[in-house]
Parts: structure tokens; C-alpha cells; sequence
């Protein structure tokens, strides 16, 4: 399916990579768990993000990878997208490529984050990726991790310049997190949040997620999207009620540890067992343990036992 706008929303599945015991590529697991995303109904399959640890990959896990991700969902007709951040414009280059020739459907780049960019710094960066990889749909990764926000004039500057950027995953602190950010960013592009926003941004443009929840419980997360869409937003309000106290009550004594992104999305991927993904981060990162994962599904299972029924 050739992603548009139109096409380019709902809770796309940002899915953790399995490891093994000695930090090599899980294939057998990590397939099972993008078929059975597939097999949920969920609107496209993602790797290569923060979830996805492109920061601690190899180029040959980064290829491993992506080859296991859209062969899979090329089975089931799942379109899906490939992460493909760098610290360089040609390591990005060399990924987006890569990605392309194998068949994604998408590539989602975070802007090289090793030193803060300037606005030309920017710009320059997505011109010079879009031109080698002519056509493809992009998303872009906006997070402070990459030292910068993107300012609005610089979005302008880049759907100007650029038709085949679609969409713009907008974490905490950049511009699309914000009501008058996601309103005008939307006029560009669709702007993908954090689940827990959804009802408060969704009035101002917001339109999909790379979400986690959505293998925590896929019927669950899919019933949210769909109340987005209606514009249902009290009963939203409800759901995404209990998606901020399942991330900021049940999960934190985790993130009171100092746990981010992986290791607390494969937390959420096992809580009801809906992901078979191991727990274990690639190192020197840190990762959950069976008693976290314990205390996450008492609290859930307590809670918001709704979540747990798959």
C-alpha cells in the first residue's frame, strides 16, 4: 500500500528487538512478534526507533533486522517502517537506501544528534536524504535526544522542499506536543503523539501514534484510534485516562529508576503476553526484571484489568 496522508495514521506498533542471552539478534522471536502485530489489525509495524534501539545496532543488526520486519509484513500486507537515524547524513543515507531496496513502505529519521544542528543544519540534512531515496514516504522523528527541537519555520521550509515527508512523531518538548505546535504542524503534515495525548491533541490535528500500548493490548489501543477518529472525545478521555495512570502510577517505580523507552515498552509488550520479546536491553543499557514485570502486571491486572484482556 503506498502510504499518504489518508493512509498515514493510527497506532503503528514501534516494536523492541529481541536479544538473546549474549546480545545477538532473537530472528525467531522477533518474527513471531511483528506476525502477531499483523494478525492484531494494527496499521503498519515500526523498528529502528528508540523502543527499537537503532543507537546500540551495528550495520548488520540494522539490516538483520529491517530484513526480518518487512518480510513479515509483507506477508500479511502490513505496511511497515524503518528506522534509519545516524550521526551522519550518509549513514543515514546508506540505511533509507537500504530500507527502500528491501521494501519498506516508510523510513522515520531523527535529525544526527551527536552535536546540536543549526535551522540551515536541518534543512539541509532532510533535502540531501529525501533526494536519495526519491519518493519514499519520511517521517520524522522529532525528539530532544537529538539536541534540537525543530522550529515551525524550519517544518515549513522542509514540506516546501520535501512532498514526501507525511508525518511527524512529536515527543515531549518539541513543537508538535503542544496544542498550537500540533495545530500548525498538522497543516503539513500528520503528527503522530504520545498515546496519552491523543485526546488532548486530537482536536488540534494529532492522528496516530508509534505506540507501545498497542501491544500491550492491540483491541484495546485500536478502540482508542477509532473514538480519535469519531471524535468521541469523552469516552477517549476515559482510555487515555488510563493510559497516563498505567505510564505515570503503574510504571513508576521503574522510571523512578531511571528505565526509559526499551526497557519499559517491553514491560508493556509482555504485561498481558501479548509480546513474546525478551526484557533484556542490549548494553551497556539497563533492563527490567521479572519482578518489575511482576509488580507492572499486579498493578495493571488491579487497575485497569480492562488492558489485560486481549
Amino acid at each position: 500500500m503506498k502510504l499518504t496522508r489518508t493512509t498515514f495514521r493510527g497506532p503503528w506498533a514501534g516494536l523492541p528487538v529481541a536479544w538473546k542471552d549474549d546480545d545477538s539478534f532473537d530472528e525467531k522471536t522477533y518474527r513471531g512478534d511483528v506476525a502477531r502485530c499483523c494478525a492484531a489489525g494494527v496499521p503498519g509495524v515500526y523498528t529502528g526507533g528508540t523502543t527499537g534501539e537503532f543507537y546500540a545496532q551495528e550495520y548488520e543488526d540494522f539490516t538483520a533486522i529491517a530484513d526480518t520486519a518487512i518480510s513479515e509484513c509483507k506477508r500479511s500486507g502490513t505496511p511497515v517502517m524503518i528506522g534509519c537515524t545516524s550521526t551522519s547524513t550518509r549513514g543515514a543515507i546508506r540505511r533509507a537506501r537500504y530500507a527502500r531496496d528491501s521494501g519498506a513502505d516508510a523510513i522515520q529519521i531523527a535529525i544526527p544528534f551527536w552535536m546540536a544542528l543549526t535551522d540551515d543544519e536541518i534543512l539541509r540534512f532532510f533535502v540531501e536524504l529525501a533526494a536519495a531515496v526519491p519518493g519514499m514516504p519520511i517521517s520524522i522523528y522529532e525528539t530532544m535526544r537529538a539536541k534540537r527541537a525543530i522550529p515551525l519555520q524550519v517544518h515549513r521550509k522542509i514540506h516546501a522542499e520535501i512532498p514526501s515527508v507525511l508525518m511527524v512523531k512529536s515527543n515531549e518538548d518539541t513543537l508538535g506536543a503542544t496544542k498550537a505546535g500540533c495545530a500548525a504542524i498538522s497543516k503539513l503534515y500528520n503528527v503522530f503523539v504520545s498515546e496519552n495525548k491523543i485526546c488532548e491533541l486530537g482536536p488540534y490535528g494529532a492522528i496516530g501514534s508509534c505506540s507501545s500500548f498497542v501491544y500491550l493490548n492491540p483491541r484495546m489501543t485500536l478502540k482508542m484510534f477509532d473514538l480519535l477518529y469519531a471524535k468521541k472525545w469523552k469516552e477517549l478521555k476515559v482510555m487515555t485516562g488510563q493510559v497516563h495512570r498505567i505510564i505515570f502510577e503503574g510504571l513508576k517505580p521503574l522510571l523512578a529508576r531511571g528505565h526509559l523507552d526499551s526497557s519499559l515498552d517491553r514491560i508493556l509488550g509482555r504485561c498481558a503476553g501479548f509480546l513474546k520479546t525478551s526484557l533484556r536491553c542490549r548494553g551497556p543499557y539497563s533492563s527490567c526484571t521479572a519482578k518489575d514485570l511482576a509488580h507492572v502486571q499486579a498493578w495493571v491486572r488491579k487497575n485497569a484489568p480492562d488492558w489485560m484482556e486481549l
